[in-house]
């Protein structure tokens, strides 16, 4: 198809605000945020910088984090920036090419190639920021960009460490969830929606779109009463609740469970056990096969659940204290221990 390129990843950074020449050493004094952006294959992504709240005397760990599927980063992953602003790490914070603020065309392209480049891309930038340990650097995602952090730090072995809450390891797993809660009729109407946003693609015409979330009975990616309920109570006025339908065509394909092994840096995993999007087994077996570099925390939540309320002041705490130990020295290979 032909919204999937290479894998190669030919990025330029650019620390500028948006139509500015100014460093972002200038721009960002301790415990604020900055406007930024970058190149990723040649399309302009762009992020919000966090410094750290308190002024460092050297060099701070950063946290790169992105969101899930057709998320963008207004939706509700500020708090968690913040409280990890406020801990002493530098926060880079972007949307996807297509998506959000990020430029690209057609809009609402979720194309699982292109946002692991955006997240090589990304990772290079906040390497390049003034007053970041480059030796230090973490990942943080949920959902769909979980399986993105786990990918990204099996194929770049400096990663230092990575979060991964309510995480979508496994998109078999996932399809398998979308037609035990939507039903087999669903998924084939899904699937047909998928086909013909495909030959769109091939005859360069307009994508044919289905929401990304709605109520039971109705066509979206996710179609549960929870999911509905969930999902729009996390997203911003003016969210576009759509994404183009030839990614269900690739999802039940991209698994990430199977390159766990390779993860060398220690990752929190944080799954959801009442999740009818993401398998929390897909993460039980992502924690086994990385052992002793893993840490599995199991809330008896849905997968909407952990970004708001006591589930979110839980999941925080948890990432805070995680991110502290695993990126205090560069040594810490497996903090668990």
């Amino acid at each position: 198809m032909r919204d999937e390129p290479t894998m190669n990843c030919h990025t330029k950074a650019r620390g500028l605000a948006r139509g500015e020449q100014r460093s972002l050493e200038v721009m960002l004094t301790p415990n604020s945020r900055g406007d930024v952006e970058f190149l990723s294959d040649g399309v302009t992504c762009r992020a919000w910088a966090y410094a750290p709240a308190e002024p460092l005397q050297r060099a701070a760990p950063c946290i790169v984090m992105g969101h899930g599927l057709g998320g963008t980063r207004d939706a509700s992953l500020e708090p968690y920036a913040e409280r990890f602003a406020r801990a002493g790490f530098h926060v880079l914070l972007f949307d996807y090419r297509y998506l959000g603020a990020s430029d690209g065309e057609p809009r609402q392209l979720i194309s699982i190639p292109r946002q692991l480049g955006d997240w090589a891309a990304a990772i290079d930038y906040a390497r390049s920021l003034p007053g970041v340990d480059a030796a230090r650097i973490a990942l943080w995602g949920c959902s769909l960009s979980a399986g993105h952090v786990l990918m990204a730090a099996a194929r770049d072995r400096r990663i230092a460490a990575i979060s991964a809450q309510c995480p979508m390891f496994d998109g078999a797993a996932s399809a398998r969830l979308f037609v035990k809660t939507a039903g087999f009729r669903s998924g084939l109407r899904l699937t047909w929606t998928g086909v013909v946003d495909a030959v769109c693609s091939v005859l360069d015409k307009s994508p044919s779109y289905v929401p990304l979330v709605a109520r039971p009975g109705e066509l979206a990616a996710m179609a549960s009463e929870d999911a509905y309920s969930g999902c729009l109570a996390i997203m911003p006025p003016g969210w576009r609740n759509e994404i183009a339908a030839r990614f269900f065509l690739r999802m039940p394909f991209y698994r990430p469970v199977r390159h766990a092994a390779q993860v060398k840096c220690p990752a929190l995993i944080i799954a959801c056990m009442k999740d009818s999007v993401a398998s929390a087994h897909a993460a039980r077996e992502v924690a086994e096969h990385m052992g002793a570099k893993s840490r599995l925390i199991e809330l008896p939540i849905g997968h909407f659940d952990v970004y708001l309320g006591q589930w979110f002041e839980r999941s925080s705490r948890e990432q805070v204290a995680f991110f502290e130990l695993a990126l205090a020295s560069r040594s810490i290979s497996h903090p668990f221990d």
